[in-house]
């Protein structure tokens, strides 16, 4: 049974990752709409500041509602604002209620249940199996932003056609992977869960400084990743270029996720999260080298998305040792909200790259930051390493 809730995990963050693979729809909305490339980006940014808030709300009621409930709700809505997207032809504005709003609140019920149910199904690989768990939800932006593609510059879909067929497909298949999902029974059954007040959690040191860290991770991945096409200033068929690079991206995104999982559990959690942070400033740092030629854009995007799907599992990982598996859904839920902040990263490279006409001044100032946030982790690696955070 477990390893059909793993597999079932996998193939609804696979449906739930699908906006990772906006960029390659930039170019063609900003000719069909008119827009510039900041407020192109809006979808993008409403999606990840929906999504966070929700499920920050969601998680402390996952244990009231159980996982299946809050799974199959949360593919009713992340597939309905995907099809309510399809209608952006007659105004932008449903758009960016469909995918910023609607899709973002479907995401933040569905997004914690994998993570929370695997925890608990495979106790003693935390790392890995959350890793795995939400390893679909980059893959699957290849897949999404391959098709999206072919939809587009092949069988000449609009942007808003190709958000309706997606719309069908996620409805399906988060709903019917939603369907398996439940905890473990409790080998103590009848003692329940005490659920942590806010301030137990955001006011403690190592939750702020582990937000911190995730909001520099999150908002360089979100910089690259929904800007990714147009950083490339090589020769070549940049469309064809750009799209491959969203494809990398997405798949060193899984498999980040995997890998930085699996060393998660041989390291202590402030020594993965400096590598993760340094890995990707030193990368960003080496954008102008690397994007003027499609196999460096290539390597550029390979590395960055493989830097940021860390980010996604090295948090959750480092607050389930501090808090336990059983607060986990609470305590990520609140987290989570990292993305909030971060979500504007994408608008704020995009009115960069408007004014300067490249993403350099961006992403050098993205690596800075990076750099700063690794000196503050260097110096409360006690506090971060600490297993005893209360409440356990």
């Amino acid at each position: 049974m477990r390893y059909l809730i793993l597999v079932s995990a996998v193939l609804m963050q696979f449906c739930l990752g699908a906006t990772y693979s906006w960029s390659v729809y930039v170019q063609p909305l900003k000719g069909l709409t008119g827009l510039s490339q900041g407020p192109v980006q809006i979808p993008f940014t409403v999606f990840y500041f929906v999504f966070p808030l929700t499920m920050m709300v969601a998680g402390g009621f996952l244990p009231k509602i159980g996982p299946r409930i809050s799974a199959m709700a949360g593919g009713v809505l992340f597939g309905g604002g995907w099809l309510l997207a399809g209608l952006g032809s007659h105004s932008f504005v449903l758009t960016i209620l469909g995918i910023g709003g609607l899709a973002g609140i479907g995401a933040g019920m569905a997004y914690i249940v994998p993570i929370a149910v695997c925890i608990r199904w495979f106790p003693q690989s935390k790392g890995l199996v959350t890793g795995i768990a939400v390893a679909g939800f980059g893959g699957g932006a290849a897949m999404v932003s391959q098709v999206g593609g072919v939809l587009i510059n092949s069988l000449g879909y609009t942007p808003f056609q190709t958000f309706f067929v997606f719309g069908i497909l996620f409805f399906c298949l988060v709903v019917l992977s939603g369907s398996v999902m439940h905890f473990p029974e409790a080998k103590i059954p009848n003692i329940p869960v005490l659920r942590l007040k806010p301030v137990q959690v955001i006011s403690h040191e190592n939750f702020y400084i582990l937000y911190l860290a995730m909001f520099m991770g999150l908002a360089a991945g979100f910089a690259v990743n929904a800007n990714l096409k147009e950083l490339f200033h090589g020769n070549g068929n940049a469309a064809e270029i750009g799209i491959t690079a969203v494809s990398l991206f997405a798949l060193a995104n899984a498999a980040g996720r995997i890998i930085w999982g699996g060393l998660f559990d041989r390291m202590q959690s402030s020594t993965a999260i400096l590598a993760n942070l340094l890995c990707q400033a030193a990368i960003l740092a080496s954008a102008p080298l690397l994007t003027g030629s499609a196999p460096g854009f290539l390597a550029f995007a390979l590395v960055t998305g493989f830097n940021y799907g860390g980010v996604l599992v090295i948090y959750v990982s480092s607050a389930s040792r501090s808090w336990g598996s059983n607060h986990i859904s609470q305590v990520y839920g609140w987290l989570f909200t990292a993305n909030i902040p971060a979500s504007l990263s994408p608008i704020l490279a995009g009115f960069v790259f408007d004014t300067y006409h490249n993403f350099t001044p961006a992403l050098a100032g993205l690596a800075v930051l990076l750099v700063i946030t690794a000196l503050v982790i260097r110096r409360k690696t006690a506090v971060i390493n600490d297993t005893a955070t209360p409440v356990r």
